[in-house]
């Protein structure tokens, strides 16, 4: 995504990959963040929205679940769950931050360019 994203701005500013322009120039010019930065604030504000739900909702139920069966051959899928928990380490978090709403707001925010 970030390589369609970056093609975008690239488009938006009139400059191709030969003029050698960086990523970091071209994303202060246009003051874009990030997608995956995007992305992942939002997953992280959606964790802190189901862990402060009590524990019959049903998509704390979903997150304590686990597949029966055996699994495929390959690499495993990747899951939301790993993914919360690379975003959590990433940003310094623990998790238990989660319990006062605003404060958690502003720990997952990440910062815009501008």
């Amino acid at each position: 995504m970030d390589v369609v994203e970056m093609r975008m701005l690239r488009w938006m500013c009139g400059v191709t990959r030969g003029e050698k322009i960086r990523k970091k120039v071209i994303r202060d010019t246009t003051g874009v963040r990030k997608l995956s930065d995007k992305i992942q604030e939002s997953r992280l504000r959606w964790y802190g929205h189901i862990m402060r739900r009590n524990e019959q909702y049903i998509g704390r139920k979903v997150m304590a679940m686990e597949a029966q069966g055996t699994s495929r051959r390959g690499r495993p899928k990747l899951m939301w769950e790993d993914c919360i928990k690379d975003d959590l380490r990433s940003k310094g978090l623990t998790g238990d931050e989660v319990w006062g709403r605003g404060r958690w707001r502003t720990l997952a925010r990440n910062i815009d360019p501008t």
